[in-house]
């Protein structure tokens, strides 16, 4: 999402007579678009306006914004402790990028982070990329189809830096995804805190009140050009069975879902506020399978969540050998500002946290093995993404990385069929079979 709201920002600057620039040094305003969601990417955001101070103390007509998460969460306490950044601009106000800057200047706001609880999101088109030679078009591209969460999952900072889920009207979504296919994209991703939950807040579309997810992707799927679909994130309370026949009746939906778990005890989802049981995970994790057999499934872990015990971190391990993901996002728990789980007593030690975490990621890495060893074998449509002198990579369907030492003649964005020959714990090797038409 922060990728997509940067291209955002950086469409927007175009169009008012800026250009991107190839570093630091030479640029007349610096963007810092940041993350919140853990700590250590906080911490990069204050590093690198440490490292930031020495240029604009050389260039002080150097503007310099920090956008994003961060600047939502810190707002004016960004500049008290980095007096060289001249704007802090929260999520709901990116697409005013062009005129804060130069606003800040004249002596307006330095910090606009105000959220607005009835925000809808503009209509805003991407630049068509008919014009550029077909090497360079970009093949593949994010869209955000809502923004902002009302799940207030105890551990999570998003509802308060994010504000209040606003889903986008569906014709503005298919209208930008028509301008990408048309410009020779070929797979699409579409963004949200939740998506599953898209049109729930607020009406999409016009004519029909009932109007969800389901609807959304079987729309953006028809749209002739497109050749894939993914989607992300999912809450799993809100995985409806229409969404999951999606998967089976969608060929170009990839058979591929990310499905944050956090946890394997009941008694920690609990206090998570995630509203979903273990065997409620399980029970759609069923479906999901029985609807699309070849699925691979990944997950998110928080591991050393605020009083867990051995016995909540065994039901974690063991929920881990039941689903078998094909990979996981894991991570020690961190205090996130505001949050509820911040205020929770029986923090756990930092070392026992390590501990788990290398015991569950040992785990994975073992099954991620087992599972893409699954494949040696097997012809895979593979996205070619990168092509070089000595090899090609891509990603299957499912969403492995696939490496060639071999090519026919191919290049970024097309789709090749390819057999799989060696499973390391990450990636997969193989060779070109054939380059599939168009």
């Amino acid at each position: 999402m922060n990728e997509r709201d940067a291209e955002i920002m950086a469409q927007s600057l175009t169009g008012d007579g800026y250009l991107a620039g190839d570093s630091f040094e030479q640029a007349d305003l610096v963007i810092i678009n940041t993350c919140s969601v853990r700590a250590k990417a906080e911490q990069k955001v204050m590093s690198l306006l440490g490292f930031l101070r020495k240029i604009k103390a050389s260039r002080p007509d150097m503007r310099l914004c920090v956008a994003g998460c961060v600047a939502q969460q810190e707002g004016a306490r960004i500049i008290e402790r980095m007096p060289h950044v001249d704007l802090v601009i929260g999520t709901q106000h990116i697409y005013r990028i062009a005129e804060l800057p130069e606003a800040a200047r004249l002596g307006g706001q330095r910090t606009v982070i105000d959220l607005q609880d009835n925000y809808q999101i503009p209509r805003f088109l991407p630049q068509s990329h008919k014009r550029l030679p077909a090497p360079v078009r970009p093949f593949r591209k994010f869209v955000t189809i809502m923004q902002g969460c009302n799940n207030f999952c105890t551990y999570c900072v998003v509802p308060y830096t994010r504000g209040r889920e606003v889903s986008r009207k569906a014709k503005d979504i298919v209208d930008e995804v028509n301008v990408l296919v048309e410009s020779g994209v070929v797979e699409i991703t579409l963004l949200g805190q939740n998506v599953n939950s898209y049109g729930r807040t607020n009406r999409v579309d016009a004519e029909n009140p009932e109007y969800g997810f389901a609807d959304l992707l079987g729309e953006v799927a028809e749209m002739s050009g497109l050749k894939r679909l993914r989607f992300t994130t999912s809450h799993p309370k809100d995985l409806s069975d229409a969404l999951i026949r999606c998967f089976a009746d969608i060929p170009k939906l990839c058979p591929q879902l990310h499905l944050p778990v956090q946890a394997g005890s009941d008694r920690v989802l609990r206090i998570m506020n995630r509203h979903y049981t273990v065997a409620d995970y399980l029970e759609k994790v069923n479906k999901l399978r029985e609807a699309c057999p070849a699925i691979a499934l990944t997950t998110d872990i928080i591991v050393g969540f605020p009083g867990e015990t051995e016995a909540d971190f065994s039901g974690t391990m063991d929920l881990l050998d039941q689903v078998r993901f094909h990979g996981s996002f894991s991570f020690k728990y961190s205090d996130r500002p505001g949050t509820r789980a911040c205020h929770l007593a029986d923090k756990v030690d930092e070392t026992v946290k390590a501990e788990r975490l290398a015991r569950f990621q040992a785990r994975q890495d073992a099954l991620s093995l087992e599972r893409n060893r699954e494949y040696v074998g097997t012809v895979r449509e593979v996205l070619v993404e990168e092509v070089t002198s000595s090899g090609a990579r891509g990603r299957t369907g499912t969403n492995h990385l696939v490496h060639f030492q071999d090519t026919l003649p191919c290049r970024p964005g097309d789709l090749v069929n390819a057999r799989i020959a060696h499973a390391g714990q990450h990636s997969l090797q193989g060779r070109l079979a054939e380059k599939q038409e168009s």
